[in-house]
């Protein structure tokens, strides 16, 4: 990964951080985009140590924030000269409804809007290297999701993890639609599910949230679950894979029957780009 810029999103802690740490290791500029200052700057620092790679650096963007997102875009075209590999990373799941400065039900916009304005965005610097990857953090919770066209806001019923699993199979909708938008450049797209990672992951729904995380059979160390981030954002096996579904043991495998929809896929791309239009 010698002379190769990665940027990774939601990298001050969990699999983010630990793709980071992962992605210097193998010599790679890694910038760090994250929301608080002092624990991006700390967790940079925390690459920077421990794998001596002095090419680590961090920018800073709320990501549920449209407005945010094209800033942090633009920063980056602004300061780096090239891009090699995106890995879109930041997500959460909200337990009750809530809604992003944009007036979009918050994980719309950040697990979905965000990959999708984002992508776009660097796509021009993606192209320009000699073999740019996207990588898209989805999750298996996407079998469980639907995408509601008549309530992409989720007003009606609102249900945390079922809103969340239609953003994860957004996630890999958006990343076989991609995909096929990619074909004959030299920019691959491929998905994965991380694995139930012991994670922060879910703690910004209180102290219980967090207890009740830990009891949770079938969990994975966050070394672990950064392992397929990094094995499609680095590993030759992949070279010119994509439009793919991974899990974390780095086996391609099968989506949903849903996620293969090229309807669906087509609707959610038209209907992504006029709600980040309408926030422009």
């Amino acid at each position: 990964m010698k002379d190769r810029t990665v940027l990774i999103t939601g990298a001050s802690s969990g699999i983010g951080f630990e793709s980071a740490l992962g992605l210097a290791k193998l010599d790679a500029e890694i910038v760090m985009v994250g929301r608080d200052e002092g624990r991006t700057a700390q967790a940079a620092e925390q690459v920077r140590t421990q794998t001596g790679n002095s090419s680590v650096s961090y920018l800073l963007a709320d990501l549920s924030s449209l407005k945010d997102v094209r800033r942090v875009a633009q920063e980056f075209k602004d300061q780096y000269k090239r891009l090699d590999v995106l890995l879109n990373n930041a997500g959460a799941v909200f337990l009750s409804r809530k809604v992003s400065v944009d007036g979009y039900e918050m994980t719309l916009a950040l697990n979905h809007l965000n990959y999708f304005l984002l992508t776009n965005l660097l796509l021009d610097l993606l192209r320009a290297g000699p073999a740019g990857r996207v990588v898209n953090v989805a999750s298996r919770a996407h079998y469980r999701g639907h995408v509601n066209f008549d309530d992409l806001q989720s007003e009606h019923g609102y249900n945390g993890m079922r809103v969340y699993g239609m953003s994860k199979l957004m996630n890999v909708l958006f990343n076989y639609e991609l995909a096929r938008r990619l074909q004959g450049t030299n920019v691959t797209a491929n998905c994965l599910h991380p694995g139930f990672v012991a994670s922060n992951f879910a703690g910004n729904n209180g102290w219980f949230v967090r207890f009740a995380m830990r009891f949770m059979a079938g969990r994975i160390s966050v070394e672990d679950g950064a392992k397929c981030s990094i094995y499609l954002a680095s590993s030759a096996d992949v070279d010119h894979v994509s439009g793919k579904y991974f899990n974390y043991d780095l086996k391609e495998t099968r989506s949903s029957e849903e996620s293969y929809d090229e309807a669906v896929a087509k609707r959610l791309w038209d209907v992504s780009e006029k709600l980040v239009a309408r926030s422009h």
